[in-house]
């Protein structure tokens, strides 16, 4: 199964849904592995490290340092970008669709955009 990390601003609310949808997602929170306040290049280096995808609204910068670690040849286990206008429950069902059809490390170096 899909390891996932969501962004520090990621909505709690997508998290606490797709936990009570499915209680076997693993997924941490940055807040809670000691990353709060730490950069976008820490938060993917970390994601790597541990082979999580990370969960974020932040299309301005994580997207250029999560390419930039793939140009480099660094591991990017993958990013899903959630648009913040996106409705939540049609993102939790993308993400689950994510979570039931890809295995691990299929998205190794890919941003996949929600809402599909």
């Amino acid at each position: 199964m899909l390891k996932l990390l969501a962004d520090e601003n990621f909505d709690n609310t997508i998290v606490r849904r797709l936990l009570r949808r499915r209680s076997s997602i693993d997924i941490v929170r940055v807040q809670d592995v000691g990353l709060l306040g730490e950069d976008d290049p820490t938060i993917l280096a970390w994601s790597a490290q541990e082979g999580r995808i990370l969960l974020t609204h932040d299309v301005a910068t994580i997207t250029h340092f999560a390419y930039e670690r793939v140009a480099q040849g660094l591991s990017m286990p993958g990013v899903i970008e959630v648009g913040t206008n996106a409705q939540i429950g049609q993102v939790i069902e993308d993400i689950l669709l994510i979570i039931d059809c890809c295995s691990e490390g299929e998205l190794e170096g890919q941003i996949q955009y929600l809402p599909f």
